[in-house]
């Protein structure tokens, strides 16, 4: 009888999102159906089917694991992530779910910002959960780098925050490796991804505008109070030199790709 962790269909949450729409094709590449969950209903794709799932609230959560084994937790936002992670976890363990893969971010115990602590919290309650579990942090996208260079390099003067550095990593490495990881075994917490190099923040905002031929605007060097400060200026964000991996897809290739010309 063929292995239903073969056939059974990989659930992916976040499937619409930047990060999914890489790891979709990938999944199917690899001969897996997929279940993505959506807020609201689409049509469904050769081998990806889509269901409405409300992740804040739970509502269809339980139906749209029926059947599977493996899940896929792409969906990230702004806030509510630990929100969802209680839902997503809860249901998982009622459908007896067999591997639930998680992407969070490098610095999740360590950066003291709102952002980061919904993220340790969201973490907390994967790694709590009573399935098996792999847990991959990956450091910033280059995509979400670009946003933040392309509002910055706006303005007349572009405040850099001194000692804030960055690690940018394509969002496809990192579907590659969420995959790879999706169709093995529970791993736990695995070695953090970030990208092949480290930046100052008014490096990124440059890069971007000699990619883009937009005029290179003066930078003014600005101090990050508090604590996030300190936790930036010691590196906190970045992956450790030990025990990490790092893709190979650089900011100025990235860019040479998307913006040039």
């Amino acid at each position: 009888m063929e292995n239903t962790r073969t056939t059974a269909p990989i659930l992916v949450t976040g499937g619409t999102g930047t990060l999914g729409a890489h790891v979709l094709p990938l999944l199917r590449a690899a001969g897996r159906n997929v279940r993505v969950l959506s807020r609201r209903a689409r049509p469904d794709a050769d081998g990806v089917e889509y269901v409405a799932v409300d992740l804040l609230t739970g509502e269809g959560l339980d139906a749209a694991l029926a059947g599977v084994e493996t899940v896929l937790h792409l969906a990230g936002g702004v806030k509510d992530d630990d929100r969802v992670a209680r839902n997503l976890v809860s249901a998982a363990e009622r459908a007896g779910v067999r591997h639930l893969v998680y992407i969070s971010v490098i610095g999740t115990d360590a950066v003291p910002l709102a952002w980061f602590r919904t993220q340790r919290e969201a973490e907390r309650i994967v790694t709590g959960a009573a399935i098996p579990w792999t847990v991959l942090r990956a450091a910033q996208f280059h995509d979400l780098v670009l946003t933040v260079a392309e509002k910055m390099a706006k303005l007349p003067v572009v405040p850099v925050p001194g000692g804030v550095r960055l690690e940018p990593v394509d969002a496809r490495e990192v579907a590659q490796r969420l995959v790879e990881l999706a169709l093995g075994e529970p791993a736990g917490r695995v070695a953090d991804l970030a990208g092949p190099r480290v930046y100052g923040l008014g490096e990124l905002v440059a890069g971007y505008a000699a990619a883009s031929g937009r005029k290179r605007r003066p930078q003014l060097g600005v101090r990050m109070p508090g604590r996030a400060g300190k936790a930036y200026r010691a590196g906190d964000n970045l992956a450790t030199v030990n025990g990490s991996e790092r893709g190979r897809r650089t900011w100025e290739a990235f860019l040479a790709e998307r913006v040039a010309g």
